[in-house]
Formats: C-alpha cells, sequence, structure tokens
C-alpha cells in the first residue's frame, strides 16, 4: 500500500488566488494574523539560514524593499522581528511606489516597525542604495498578483539591487518581477533565498526560474489543514520523517527493520559503496550486508564493523566478476531491498552481472550511479527507485520510451539538483526544498542511495514513501551541516552525525 507523504499542494497563480480569496474572503480580521505569522516565520527562516555564513551580525544593516501590499507588509514584519532580535541592528526602508501607496494591512505592518525598531529604522532613497554595504536585503515589491513586466522604474530599481554587495538575498513568496509569463530579459530580483509563505507557487519550483529563486524554504503557515487540495506536484513537509522518531516497539528484534543488501565498489571507485553503507547502517535499518571487491571487504569491515562484508570475486581491473553471482543470491532469502551501483564502474562484465541480478531479483530495488544504464533499469519487473542527477536521468530516458514500460510506470525516480524531485511513473511528483551547495561534492549521492536503501528495506511495500523520506533527510541534515560548519570546509560524510538532528527537528515542526 502506498502511503502519500505528507506534503502541501504546488499552485498555479489562478489557484493561489482562488484559494487565499475562498480562505480570507478578503477578511483583513483574517489576513492580519496570517500577514504576522508570515512576518514571524521570513525572519526565523532567514536568521536560520543566515547561520550558514556565521550568523547575522549583531549590528547588521537590513534593506528592505517594500510594495503596496501584503508581500510589502510581510517584509516589514519580517524585518521588526529581526530588529528586536539585535537591538544594535538597522533597517532602511524602501517604498517602490512610495509610501502612500501602502495598502492598509501594509501600511499597518509599517507602523508596527516603526513603534517598535523607533530610531533604528529609516527610509532609504534611491540615490543612497550604494552607500551602504547591506548584510539582508528582504524583497517584498511584488506578489504572485504580479503578472506582466514590472514598470520601467521598477525594473531600472530591480536592476541596480542586484548589482549590489549584500551577504544575503532574501525574496518574500517569490522573487519581484517573477510571474508565469516572465520572459529571459525582463528585470528580476535575483534572491539566495526565496520564502514561500504560506502556498508554493508554480514558478519557484521551475528549473528555468533557479537563477532568481535560489533555494527554495517553504513557510507553513497551516492554510492547508485539513484540506484536500488536490494538486499535481507538491511540496515534502519535514513531518514526513517524524514517525521515524518515535519510540520503537519494546519487543522489536533487528529482523523488525529490515535487511538491506549492497552491491557496489571496484578498486578504482572504493569510497562510493562505502559511504552509501555507512549511510545505510544510520537509516534505521536493522541489517546490512554489502558485497565488494574481496580486495576491499578486510579493510571496510574495520571501518564499519556493523555492517557484514562479504568480499567479491574480482575482474582483472578490479570489478565485480560475473562469478560472484551466486554469493548474492544465497543471501536473498530474508533481505527485503537491495542497492546496486555505488563505485562499480562500467566494466561490461559487471554491468552485465548487474543487469543479470535486476532481472532475477525477488527483492525491491535501489539503482544508483552506474547501475543508471538504459538496460539495467528496464530490466526485471521488481519495485525500484531510481536515484539520477540530470545526465543520467536524459540517459535513462533514451528514445522517451521508459515510463512506457511495465517497469517505468511504476518506479520511482528520485532527480537530484537544486531542488530534488520525487516522481512515480512519469506523474506528479514532490519536491523537497531542503539542502543545499553543501552537497554540491564527490559522495553525497552515495549517502543518499544508501539512506533510501535502509528506508526501503523498512518498508518494502512503499518505493514512493522511502524516496520522499531518503531526500528530506538527506536535506534537511546537510543544512544542520551547512549551519553548524557553513558550505565550505566540510567533508560529506559529515552529514552523518546531522541525521538524528534532523529527525528531532521533524517532530518539533509538527
Amino acid at each position: 500500500m502506498t502511503t502519500v507523504p505528507a506534503s502541501d499542494p504546488i499552485l498555479s497563480y489562478d489557484e493561489a488566488r482562488a484559494f487565499e480569496a475562498k480562505l480570507f474572503g478578503s477578511d483583513e480580521a483574517k489576513e492580519w494574523p496570517a500577514m504576522q505569522r508570515a512576518g514571524h516565520a521570513v525572519a526565523g527562516a532567514v536568521l536560520r539560514d543566515f547561520e550558514e555564513i556565521g550568523g547575522f551580525p549583531a549590528n547588521g544593516r537590513l534593506l528592505v524593499l517594500a510594495g503596496k501590499g501584503h508581500n510589502g507588509g510581510d517584509a516589514l514584519l519580517a524585518a521588526a522581528v529581526i530588529l528586536e532580535k539585535f537591538p544594535a541592528a538597522r533597517a532602511e526602508v524602501l517604498f517602490a511606489f512610495g509610501e502612500r501607496s501602502l495598502r492598509p494591512l501594509a501600511a499597518r505592518a509599517w507602523r508596527e516597525l516603526v513603534h517598535g525598531a523607533g530610531a533604528r529604522t529609516s527610509l532609504c532613497r534611491d540615490a543612497d542604495l550604494a552607500q551602504v554595504a547591506w548584510d539582508l536585503c528582504l524583497d517584498g515589491v511584488f506578489g504572485f498578483q504580479f503578472r506582466a513586466s514590472a514598470p520601467v522604474e521598477i525594473s531600472s530599481l530591480l536592476g541596480r539591487i542586484n548589482d549590489l554587495p549584500v551577504r544575503l538575498r532574501a525574496a518574500i513568496d517569490l522573487p519581484s518581477g517573477l510571474g508565469e509569463t516572465t520572459r529571459r530579459g525582463d528585470a528580476v530580483f535575483r534572491a539566495d533565498f526565496t520564502y514561500a509563505t504560506g502556498i508554493v507557487k508554480l514558478p519557484v519550483v521551475n528549473g528555468a526560474n533557479g537563477d532568481c529563486v535560489g533555494r527554495l524554504r517553504y513557510l507553513d503557515l497551516g492554510f492547508f489543514t485539513g484540506s484536500d487540495f488536490d494538486a499535481r506536484l507538491r511540496v515534502l513537509r519535514p513531518q514526513v520523517l517524524a514517525p521515524l522518531a518515535r519510540l520503537r516497539a519494546p519487543e522489536s528484534d533487528k529482523r523488525s527493520y529490515g535487511h538491506l543488501l549492497v552491491l557496489g565498489g571496484s578498486r578504482n571507485y572504493p569510497g562510493a559503496v562505502l559511504m552509501t553503507v555507512l549511510s545505510a547502517l544510520r537509516s534505521g535499518a536493522g541489517l546490512v550486508t554489502a558485497f565488494v571487491p574481496e580486495s576491499l571487504a578486510a579493510a571496510f569491515a574495520a571501518r564499519a564493523p556493523e555492517a557484514m562484508w562479504v568480499g567479491w570475486p574480482e575482474t582483472p581491473n578490479g570489478g565485480l566478476a560475473l562469478e560472484g553471482r551466486n554469493l548474492l543470491l544465497s543471501k536473498l532469502e530474508g533481505a527485503t531491498a537491495l542497492v546496486m551501483g555505488p563505485g562499480l564502474g562500467r566494466e561490461p562484465e559487471t554491468l552485465a552481472l548487474v543487469t543479470d541480478l535486476v532481472k532475477s531479483s525477488p527483492v525491491p530495488l535501489v539503482l544508483d550511479a552506474d547501475a543508471l544504464q538504459p538496460e539495467i533499469v528496464r530490466a526485471g519487473t521488481m519495485a525500484r527507485v531510481l536515484t539520477p542527477h540530470l545526465g543520467e536521468l536524459m540517459r535513462i530516458l533514451e528514445g522517451d520510451d521508459f515510463y512506457r514500460t511495465a517497469v517505468g510506470q511504476n518506479a520511482v525516480m528520485v532527480v537530484k539538483g537544486r531542488l530534488t524531485g520525487v516522481v512515480q511513473g512519469g506523474k506528479g511528483g514532490f519536491y523537497s526544498p531542503f539542502g543545499g551547495p553543501v552537497l554540491a561534492r564527490g559522495g553525497s549521492g552515495d549517502l543518499l542511495a544508501g539512506l533510501i536503501g535502509g528506508l526501503f528495506a523498512q518498508k518494502p511495500q512503499d518505493p514512493l514513501l522511502a524516496a520522499c523520506r531518503g531526500v528530506v533527510w538527506h536535506g534537511m541534515a546537510a543544512d544542520a551541516l551547512a549551519r553548524a560548519h557553513g558550505q565550505t570546509a566540510v567533508q560529506v560524510t559529515q552529514l552523518l552525525d546531522f541525521l538524528p538532528a534532523a529527525l528531532r527537528e521533524s517532530v518539533h515542526e509538527q
């Protein structure tokens, strides 16, 4: 039985407009509390993300770009929260259409900012923008009501803002100037982070807009609590991990949590499969058995004695030889999932071995790295999770017939990228708003494969849930790693030490 992972819908502008009209009915008494929640959520998320570059400075300088409506109000309230937390910080506000243009709730937010911060808040003139070293820019000029190209004067302003030296650029809800019909060359605020307040809109998950959206953060304001809104695309929430953080049954033992088999490695690429196994051991799986070239098994067993290491006969070049096939077949009884691919290399004999094992496997599969060959992913009939990056995805979809095959119609695809997506059978999909450039290093995909494999071994009947949980857990741990140590001077295996914190955070998010 497939479980629908904890998620909320991603809407078009028209769908979001209709949903909010039904939710609030243009009633300011309902809209103001939502604006306050949005302002606090943006401030909290911005300050957390600032930790990746050393934290918001005590005497930080904020530039607030405010439009006429709700996005401007959200930005002003977020600035008020930040200034309350940092008594030596200052905010300068640039009203894109003038202060007198503010709608009632945005004007109320402006009064709250002035009342709370007093002299630490001032108006900023366009001519003064380049005279200050800004720590943070909050973009609240346009919301999703924006449809056409921005007026010439606003386009010019956005261009100048994009050229300013700013440590962190934050777009509220979506970058100003980005619409459903935005064309290449239109002026759009270029954000480091986009904080989707309450609803994620379609343009921010469009890969073509990545250079202005930056990293997406979804701030759940409770708009969809109790809603059964059906949507083709959805954004994953931390709560998808919450069941993993609960107390386990006291009578359980290692066989209660699945047995994962891992096949991979070669003399040329020894580290990948080790990282996959290390990650699988942190996934909660009860048993992990790894099949690796026999020349590597002893060293790996010393590094991770919790796994059962089986040495595999090698080809002359150090790959996995066909003659070892029965080693894995003898261990399949009692196994609940099988990961193949990390560090395999592309020797013809090794790829022939993997193809044969996929054809005959009686347990569900995770195929990663060098196992993502068209002839391999199409083989056999067992349920599978595939974990390609964009280049590997193009190889898998070569000929445009994968989703017409029986295997492809059920396969779960984890497409790794700026915004990792999870798709089953090529239909719909889930996006994970977690993770970032700290993952842009060798080995991060190997860790993800092990994590998904271990989760799949625990619930082999639900590949979609295992994939969604894996990408969220992996991404949340990566965010925690970056906040603790920055994005640069880290090793990818440090991510493993932040998996427990990510689980606990998922519970607190409920």
